[in-house]
């Protein structure tokens, strides 16, 4: 059919606004049940996007039909129908959410299209970018849009830079007429874009380079929590202590340390001094980071003299008082668990001697005493850890186990019961409480 033609086909703007606005009500309705749905099933996974939806205006709605009757058609397939009536936006913080988004949805609504917004572009190029999903309108909601020309929603799924670049990009683009005297003008916004869309890759780096240090921390938990059961004893009356690993959260640098401490020239001077060039390469662009994230692999490796050195070479170096004492409480790990004590102890003390307030170094040294007899020294760090962390079972635990073994029952009775209260399956403090009960029924009778 000639475009001349087709002009016949244009509808009756005026007819089609009372059908329009007749069925909104149905639309709206639709799309909040929809909605809602859409949300349970994206927080399952965890993720935490930001959810919009808007049902398409009707003069928005009737000039996207006038220029789809431009397209390409034919008469056994008429014009291309209105798609994005009913529409949702998913906004998620990295691109890796964005990934798992569209899983999800796949999994659990029927899809029908999906489009790639901005795939087309090439290295050198940068535009708007979103990946449109169409998911077909579930049966029992369609008995409320009897007049959609196409039975979809779309879905959008961006990340939170895509979306501020789209509302920019429509602002500044849609709504204003570019001349070709307006060439420096577009060369700015495509530089703004390119940062944006770099900046989306570096996020997703540092994420998954987060969650790889936090997982290396959580190991390291547990081999310096299994040497403690071993020293105290304590294998035989817990599967692999699990309670205690679990509850403790994974010590990392802060964010404006972290800004701080990656410089390149530092990267390569410790990996110079601390191992092989291919074995450190993954690490160097995230500076300080990355350094503790390999010295912590080396650590969950029971490779504990090479975690050591990699630890010391960043300690000689003097970087910020945060990360040494980060540091000095990692190499102290590292100590304890070749059963060097001394060291152990001089580490967890060095790490309080910049940061005394840090609670779980107070409660290492408390740990670390306790294996040397030191009991008066270990329930007074014990006691230190909890005036800072009143809440820290562990803490709590083991000064209520010093106590005990000092022969002041009613004392670790007293700590006993309230680390229970904290943790009331614990079996640890379960087979403690026990003993003391014992104790004091003995001393009474």
């Amino acid at each position: 059919m000639k475009l001349e033609e087709s002009v016949l086909l244009i509808p009756d703007k005026a007819k089609l606004a009372v059908l329009y606005e007749k069925s909104r009500k149905g639309y709206e309705e639709a799309l909040a049940i929809f909605l809602s749905r859409i949300s349970s099933v994206l927080t399952q996974p965890g993720l935490k996007p930001t959810l919009k939806s808007r049902v398409k205006e009707f003069e928005s709605f009737y000039s996207k039909k006038l220029r789809l009757l431009k397209k390409a058609w034919t008469e056994k397939s008429g014009p291309y129908p209105v798609n994005d009536v009913l529409a949702l936006r998913v906004v998620c913080p990295f691109l890796g959410d964005i990934e798992m988004a569209e899983k999800v949805l796949a999994e659990h609504f029927s899809i029908e299209e999906v489009e790639r917004k901005g795939a087309q572009h090439s290295f050198r190029e940068f535009g708007y970018e979103s990946i449109h999903v169409l998911i077909r309108l579930p049966d029992d909601l369609l008995k409320l849009c009897p007049n959609l020309e196409r039975n979809v929603v779309e879905v959008q799924l961006r990340t939170i830079l895509q979306e501020a670049w789209a509302e920019v990009e429509h602002e500044l683009v849609y709504k204003a007429e570019f001349t070709p005297f307006d060439e420096p003008m577009r060369r700015k916004l495509a530089a703004l874009n390119a940062n944006l869309t770099l900046s989306d890759i570096i996020f997703q780096e540092i994420l998954e380079f987060e969650k790889r240090l936090t997982s290396e921390l959580g190991h390291r938990r547990e081999a310096f929590y299994r040497k403690i059961e071993e020293v105290s004893g304590e294998l035989s009356l817990i599967d692999a202590s699990d309670a205690e690993r679990k509850g403790e959260s994974p010590e990392v640098l802060g964010t404006q340390t972290r800004h701080n401490a990656r410089k390149a020239s530092q990267v390569d001077k410790y990996a110079m001094s601390a191992g092989s060039g291919s074995e450190w390469e993954s690490y160097q662009s995230f500076g300080m980071d990355g350094l503790l994230l390999a010295a912590l692999e080396a650590h969950n490796k029971a490779d504990f003299d090479q975690a050591i050195r990699i630890y010391s070479e960043i300690l000689k170096n003097h970087p910020e008082k945060e990360i040494s004492s980060v540091v000095y409480k990692h190499r102290g790990m590292a100590h304890f668990a070749q059963s060097k004590y001394r060291e152990a102890l001089e580490d967890f003390s060095a790490c309080l001697a910049i940061d005394p307030e840090c609670y779980k170094a107070l409660y290492y040294r408390g740990v670390v005493k306790g294996v040397l007899q030191d009991i008066p020294g270990a329930i007074e760090d014990f006691s230190g850890a909890l005036a800072l962390h009143p809440y820290h079972f562990f803490s709590r635990y083991r000064r209520a186990e010093s106590y005990f073994k000092m022969g002041d029952s009613a004392s670790a009775h007293a700590d006993c019961e309230i680390a229970l209260r904290i943790e009331p399956k614990n079996p640890l403090a379960q087979h403690l409480f026990s003993k003391i009960k014992e104790k004091l029924a003995l001393e009474d009778f």
